[in-house]
């Protein structure tokens, strides 16, 4: 069955990448300085293995960072999305009250965020979304970049 609304987000926007690289940076320095240049740094360094070490934590992170991405899809059945690597979920249409495409404003940062008033919202950018209410009163809002197309596939699931 052919999907009616598909989306695929990535956190590309340049600063995000700037803070991410610069909060990772330091170890990074500290490598090049020690094992490249063979200087240690302070009255107290780290064994070289230490900072070897060390530079896993940063590298991963910035893996992980780089893997993830939001990704949505809409058919006539179910709506399924995935905020990889983390979330994956698939929810027939039949278990929803309601479901609209709302603009929810600036919900404190990106990525996975629980909030008061539209339970767990899920975003790469931006401040539109799909907001969901489950029979079982939960609520979450998944984030678009194509908020147009997305309330075109709603009506079409309506109609």
């Amino acid at each position: 069955m052919k999907p009616l609304f598909t989306e695929s987000q990535r956190f590309n926007q340049w600063w995000i990448w700037l803070i991410v690289i610069f909060a990772c940076g330091l170890p990074f320095i500290i490598f090049i300085q020690q094992i490249i240049f063979e200087k240690t740094i302070g009255d107290n360094p780290m064994s070289d293995s230490a900072v070897i070490f060390s530079l896993i934590i940063p590298v991963i992170f910035l893996l992980l960072f780089y893997a993830m991405q939001l990704k949505t899809e809409i058919t006539r059945d179910t709506l399924s999305f995935r905020f990889v690597p983390f979330v994956k979920r698939t929810i027939p249409w039949k278990d929803m009250e309601t479901f609209k495409v709302i603009n929810y404003g600036f919900v404190g940062g990106y990525g996975v965020r629980l909030t008061m008033k539209y339970g767990t919202v899920y975003n790469v950018r931006g401040k539109e979304g799909l907001f969901v209410k489950l029979k079982n009163g939960k609520t979450f809002i998944i984030g678009t970049q194509k908020p147009k197309e997305l309330e075109k596939a709603i009506q079409q699931l309506k109609s």
